[in-house]
């Protein structure tokens, strides 16, 4: 890993996010919907490697409908989307396999799509939501803190002291110390940049 290019590309992305925050904080909604489209794809292509077969379009459309929709409509409109995405879903993996043939796996691969629904369009949904209030950007930034603070207690214990793993067979290189670490320093970036 190259840690000087990472701390420089980190910290340009982290200083385009906060001029973005004090400056075009409705900027913000599509930093976050480009975001979720990129994650949702790269996690339905690991997916489909696993033999799942999700429903990628209206995954995506939905998806940045549940964004998109927190604009007019606030937390109904992200939750409004989240239905209608899920009831898309439904019906586009029935009708994958065409009706001539009773789909295979067809509970397993429309649970998981439900999940990936939530798990990353929703909340980033609720993400969006914070930037809408007067002191929106404030809001975002603090979360972005702890996220941050929180990868970089994360990283530096685990360098310094990690010692026991806590999952060998997933993530060897994560250690009980630095999830410690991660832990610690996210809180206290949160609680200080709330008071």
């Amino acid at each position: 890993r190259n840690l000087p290019a990472a701390i420089a590309v980190g910290a340009f992305l982290g200083f385009s996010l906060i001029a973005i925050l004090v400056f075009a904080p409705y900027i913000w909604i599509g930093v976050v919907a480009i975001a979720i489209a990129v994650a949702t794809h790269e996690v339905v292509r690991r997916l489909r490697d696993g033999g799942f077969a999700i429903p990628v379009v209206p995954l995506l459309i939905g998806g940045q409908a549940m964004i998109w929709l927190t604009w007019p409509f606030g937390t109904t409109g992200a939750l409004g989307g989240f239905g209608g995405t899920v009831l898309v879903c439904l019906i586009w993996r029935l009708l994958g396999q065409g009706l001539k043939t009773a789909p295979s796996n067809y509970l397993r691969d429309v649970s998981v799509t439900v999940f990936l629904a939530a798990w990353i369009p929703l909340f980033g949904a609720f993400g969006v939501l914070l930037i809408y209030p007067t002191d929106g950007w404030a809001r975002v930034l603090c979360m972005l803190l702890a996220v941050v603070f929180s990868d970089i207690g994360g990283y530096t214990a685990g360098v310094l002291f990690g010692k026991h793993p806590m999952v060998p067979a997933i993530s060897p290189k994560k250690s009980w110390e630095g999830f410690a670490g991660s832990l610690v320093c996210g809180t206290t970036a949160a609680v200080l940049a709330v008071t």
